[in-house]
């Protein structure tokens, strides 16, 4: 297949690639081979070959570069396949929400969820979402807020379970419900031996804290007004599983979200959980939302969907 600039100058600039060409540049880049694509496709070789070949023309660059026994992408062809990937995902969503009409929470729904809420809600709420909605085929991706964000954004997923409070333009949300926040201590730190915790009794030089992006880590130090503790010798857990093991090892003290400890998470003898003392204002908590994209076709569902997943 040989790409001809004359040709394509002579081209009208407004023509646009059909869905089925950007198909065809998909399957390619995913099998490398014209003859592997085009029996994934469905189509003869001959028909694959020919719809690439247009497209290069529509595009005014050549896509794929053939050599012996392989097909290569060309810089102009990689970054069409990346924006085909989502027009394609698109156009999914458009197709499954038209078969769908009337038929809420039917077909594939895209849920982002957070690390620290996933393992924890999903498990108890699932069962009784495939019971209410059992045509619903849910996807679940678990990633960090900001790539959550990113993804609801750029029309990734769907819709996202995330902990407020987190600033985010042109996103909305529907409540889920609070989730209290907990001090985690060893069994023989001082702080295991009250009742309840004083915010002001933790000490910065003395905490362990989830890494960097986990937005747990800075509701909690912000809802109980402490300073996050600097430098390099900080420890930083990569999960809330981490997170109690060292505290359970007696590295430090910690927090734990209430669903966590609900869930088992701090079933450890070595650890004690205690809620913090706050006098009469409202204890340290974060708010677990399902959100989505502003504008979304499926925002009536994800509030169908945090109905379902309301905290009890």
């Amino acid at each position: 297949m040989m790409f001809d600039p004359a040709i394509a100058s002579a081209y009208d600039a407004r023509m646009l690639p059909t869905l089925r060409q950007l198909q065809y540049l998909k399957l390619l880049a995913e099998h490398g081979s014209f003859s592997r694509a085009a029996e994934a496709a469905h189509v003869s070789q001959p028909a694959l070959s020919a719809g690439v070949q247009e497209l290069e023309r529509i595009l005014g660059a050549p896509v794929v570069e053939r050599t012996r026994g392989a097909v290569l992408l060309t810089a102009v062809g990689a970054e069409a396949v990346k924006r085909a990937e989502d027009v394609l995902a698109r156009t999914e969503d458009l197709v499954e929400a038209a078969r769908n009409a009337g038929r809420p929470l039917s077909g594939r729904f895209r849920l982002g969820v957070i690390p620290t809420v996933a393992p924890f809600l999903l498990p108890a709420k699932l069962p009784g979402l495939r019971d209410a909605y059992p045509k619903l085929k849910l996807f679940i991706r678990e990633d960090l807020t900001p790539r959550l964000i990113a993804a609801l954004k750029a029309g990734h997923v769907d819709a996202a379970v995330i902990a407020l409070p987190y600033e985010a333009s042109g996103i909305e949300h529907a409540r889920i419900g609070d989730d209290e926040i907990l001090a985690a201590a060893p069994t023989d730190h001082p702080l295991a031996q009250a009742a309840t915790v004083r915010p002001g009794s933790l000490k910065s030089d003395d905490l362990i804290l989830l890494e960097d992006g986990h937005c747990l880590r800075d509701q909690a130090l912000a809802a109980l007004d402490i300073d996050p503790p600097r430098g390099d010798d900080v420890f930083a857990a990569t999960s809330l599983h981490t997170l109690v093991q060292m505290v359970g090892s007696g590295l430090g003290v910690s927090f734990l979200p209430s669903m966590a400890v609900k869930a088992g998470l701090a079933d450890n003898p070595a650890v004690a959980v205690r809620p913090f003392a706050r006098g009469d204002d409202q204890p340290p908590r974060r708010e677990i939302v399902v959100a989505w994209r502003s504008g979304s076709s499926r925002a009536a569902e994800a509030r169908l969907l945090a109905e379902a997943l309301t905290l009890d």
